[in-house]
């Protein structure tokens, strides 16, 4: 699963989502088999939205209609903001569908 991740930097430690006007950088995180296998950052998500298969939110009211019509599926990290965290919460099924 390749998932996008609206971030305020392109530090992999360091580096919090954010909602999606704010992200300065936006961040793929691919799982592979229970293990994060890759992250990368990239100053545009139109470059990179036909490879993701989903994108993380910080909430459930973030503009998401052009990720819906890209066939992502949406998932809200409400308290996670760590890319470590979201990871986690996304193998133990801790990140919500969003409700529309």
């Amino acid at each position: 699963m390749i998932l996008l991740l609206p971030m305020n930097g392109d530090d992999i430690e360091e580096s919090k989502l954010t909602d999606i006007f704010s992200a300065s950088f936006w961040a793929t995180i691919e799982i592979v088999e229970g293990r994060l296998i890759d992250t990368s950052f990239y100053t545009s998500y139109g470059e990179i939205i036909n490879q993701a298969e989903g994108i993380v939110v910080c909430n459930d009211y973030e503009p998401v209609m052009e990720f819906f019509e890209a066939g992502l599926v949406v998932l809200v990290a409400h308290t996670q903001r760590y890319i470590d965290d979201i990871v986690e919460a996304y193998l133990f099924r801790e990140l919500h569908d969003l409700a529309l």
